[in-house]
C-alpha cells in the first residue's frame, strides 16, 4: 500500500495510519531529510528481523539506527551523554546526520550488537519526526538502498513510484513523501571520547 503525505504539512490522519501499521508490527518505508528509510517498531522483534533480511542485515554485526523525535528522547536509549556530546548534538539536530552513541540499557536486546554502539538520528522531516512523535518511542532506521555487487558503489531509491513494485509485497505500508535525496546521512562516532566523522554525507558538522 501507498500513501501520499505532504512534506511541509503532514496529515494527522495518515500520520495515524502510518503509526497503526508499525504498532501492529508492519514495516514501513518513509522519507527522511536525505534518502528514504524502512523501519519498523523497534520493540517488534519479528519485524525488526524482517528489516534485516530485506536489506540482508547481520543484526549482530550490524549497527542498527534509530529515529528519534528529540535529544531527550535519544537519551533514554543511549548511555549517559557527556556536556560535549550534548552540545554537538544539540547543535546539529534535526540535520542529516547519524550519530553513533554507546548503547543504553533501555534498548531492544537485538539493537545490542557487539560493539555495544546505536546510531541515532533526528531528521529534518517532518513526516517522519511526525511518525515518531505518534508512536511514542523511536523507529527503526536503515536506508533504502539499490543493491550492488559493487563494494565502493551506492545508490539509493529515490522516487517512491519506481520503487513501489519492487517493496510493495514485501512492506506493508510506503510512504509517498516526495522525491528524497542520494547522499546518505553524515556519520559521526562518538562513543569513542573523541569524535571522529566515519562517512562525510549530506551534513556538514558544526563542532
Amino acid at each position: 500500500m501507498l500513501i501520499e503525505i505532504h512534506p511541509v504539512s503532514p496529515e494527522p490522519r495518515k500520520i495515524k495510519q502510518a503509526a497503526d501499521v508499525l504498532r501492529s508490527g508492519g514495516i514501513v518505508i518513509y522519507p527522511t531529510d536525505t534518502v528514504y528509510g524502512i523501519g519498523c517498531d523497534i520493540f517488534n522483534h519479528h519485524a525488526v528481523e524482517k528489516v534485516c533480511k530485506i536489506r540482508h542485515l547481520d543484526p549482530d554485526r550490524a549497527m542498527l539506527s534509530l529515529i528519534c523525535k528529540d535529544i531527550s528522547q535519544v537519551s533514554e536509549y543511549a548511555w549517559q551523554l557527556d556536556n560535549e556530546v550534548f552540545r554537538m548534538l544539540k547543535k546539529n539536530l534535526p540535520g542529516p546526520f547519524t550519530f553513533i552513541l554507546r548503547s543504553g540499557n533501555s534498548l531492544p536486546k537485538l539493537f545490542k550488537n557487539r560493539k555495544r554502539t546505536i546510531g541515532i538520528r533526528i531528521p529534518d522531516n517532518k513526516i517522519a519526526l511526525a511518525l515518531v512523535e505518534e508512536m511514542g518511542r523511536p523507529i527503526l532506521s536503515t536506508s533504502l538502498k539499490v543493491d550492488s555487487e559493487a563494494d565502493d558503489f551506492e545508490e539509493y531509491f529515490s522516487d517512491p513510484h519506481d520503487f513501489r513494485e519492487e517493496f510493495e509485497k514485501i512492506t506493508d505500508l510506503i510512504i509517498d513523501g516526495g522525491l528524497g535525496g542520494q547522499m546518505p546521512s553524515t556519520l559521526v562516532d562518538c562513543s569513542k571520547g573523541e569524535v571522529e566523522i566515519i562517512r562525510q554525507g549530506a551534513g556538514e558538522l558544526k563542532w
